[in-house]
C-alpha cells in the first residue's frame, strides 16, 4: 500500500510512469502491505488507484524543499534519465540532507537505464562487462552514481549507500506494441533494407527485475554494477516485419514486399538472418544467471493477435 511522507518505506518510486503500470500490481498482489511511495510531476492518482507525490527534480539546485514530501525509504527507484556530471550527485546529496533517517540505514538506489549506454555502432556480443560509451551523458550519470555509492576510498559510500544500474532494452507491453514501431523505424525500403537487430524487454520483466533488486540475497549480486535487462531474444527486423507487415492493414504488404526484394538483393535465403552479420549484439544472460530467474514473456512472432 502506498504511504504518506511520514512514514518509512520498502521503495519511493521516483517517475511512476509505465514501468510503474507493470511494478507496483507485482507488489501489491504478492504483498498487499508493501510499502511503497510514489512520484509524479503533478500529484497525480495512479492507474491502480494509489496516490502519488508531486515531484520535479531540479538539476544543480540544492533547495531541499521539493524532497520534503517525500519519504524516508529502503531502497529509491529512479525512473527518469539522469544525464552528466551532476545530477546523480544532486539527487542524492539532497534526499538524504531531507531524509537523514534513510541515510542512517542506508538506501539502496536502482537506476533505470538504456542498452544504449553501448553504441550501436559496436559489433559482436556486448554484456555488462563490455566498455560502455564513456561520451554517452546518461551512462556518466549513472556511473557517477556507482562512484558515490562504492567509492570505499572515501567516507562517501556511507552516506550514499549502494546502487546498481538496469540499462533496459526496448521497451514493449500494454500501449506499448512493438507492431506500430515498423511505421515509424522505416518509411522506405532502403530504411527497411537497412534495419538489422532489435531487443526488446516486456513490462513485466521490468518489473520482475526490480523486484528481484529487493530481495536481500540478490542484491548483494547485483549492487555495484551496470546491467543488461532484455528477454534473451535478439530479433531480426526483417523477420518482424516479414510477420507483421506494417504494423496495420493500410501498407502491410508493401513493407512484406520491400523485405522479399531485399532478401534476394543481399542474398539472404531465409529468415531470421544470421545474428553473425547484424552487428551489435546484447547478452543479456548475466542479470538473469544473477538472479536465479528468466524472462517470462518474450515478443510473439505474429501478424495479429495478442502481443
Amino acid at each position: 500500500m502506498s504511504h504518506p511522507s511520514s512514514e518509512f518505506v520498502d521503495l519511493l518510486i521516483l517517475g511512476a510512469g509505465w514501468t510503474s503500470t507493470f511494478l507496483i500490481p507485482l507488489l501489491t498482489s504478492s504483498n498487499p502491505s508493501f510499502a511503497f511511495a510514489a512520484t509524479t510531476t503533478s500529484g497525480r492518482t495512479l492507474p491502480s488507484g494509489h496516490p502519488s507525490i508531486a515531484f520535479n527534480f531540479l538539476s544543480g539546485s540544492s533547495d531541499l524543499a521539493p524532497y520534503a514530501p517525500l519519504p524516508a525509504a529502503k531502497t529509491v527507484l529512479i525512473t527518469f534519465p539522469l544525464t552528466g556530471t551532476t545530477q546523480s550527485r544532486t539527487l542524492v546529496s539532497n534526499y538524504l540532507a531531507a531524509k537523514p533517517e534513510a541515510a542512517q540505514k542506508g538506501v539502496h538506489w536502482i537506476q533505470l537505464g538504456s542498452t544504449g549506454t553501448w553504441p550501436s555502432s559496436e559489433e559482436g556480443w556486448v554484456d555488462e562487462n563490455t566498455p560502455f560509451d564513456k561520451t554517452n551523458e546518461r551512462a556518466v550519470a549513472e556511473q557517477e552514481l556507482l562512484n558515490l555509492c562504492h567509492d570505499y576510498s572515501t567516507s562517501t559510500k556511507e552516506e550514499a549507500g549502494e546502487a546498481c544500474i538496469l540499462n533496459l532494452a526496448g521497451l514493449w507491453g500494454g500501449a506499448r506494441d512493438p507492431r506500430n514501431w515498423v511505421v515509424r523505424v522505416a518509411k522506405t525500403k532502403e530504411d527497411v533494407k537497412g534495419k538489422k537487430i532489435v531487443h526488446l524487454v516486456h513490462g513485466s520483466n521490468v518489473a520482475r527485475a526490480i523486484a528481484a533488486c529487493l530481495e536481500r540475497e540478490k542484491w548483494e549480486k547485483l549492487k555495484g554494477k551496470r546491467w543488461i535487462v532484455m528477454d534473451l531474444r535478439v530479433n531480426d527486423w526483417w523477420n518482424l516485419i516479414m510477420a507483421w507487415g506494417g504494423g496495420g492493414e493500410e501498407g502491410e504488404g508493401q513493407y512484406r514486399q520491400w523485405v522479399r526484394e531485399s532478401m534476394v538483393e543481399e542474398g539472404v535465403r531465409g529468415l531470421p538472418r544470421e545474428v553473425g552479420s547484424l552487428g551489435r549484439r546484447l547478452d543479456g544472460r548475466g542479470f538473469w544467471a544473477a538472479v536465479e530467474m528468466e524472462p517470462r514473456r518474450c515478443v510473439l512472432i505474429e501478424g495479429k493477435g495478442k502481443v
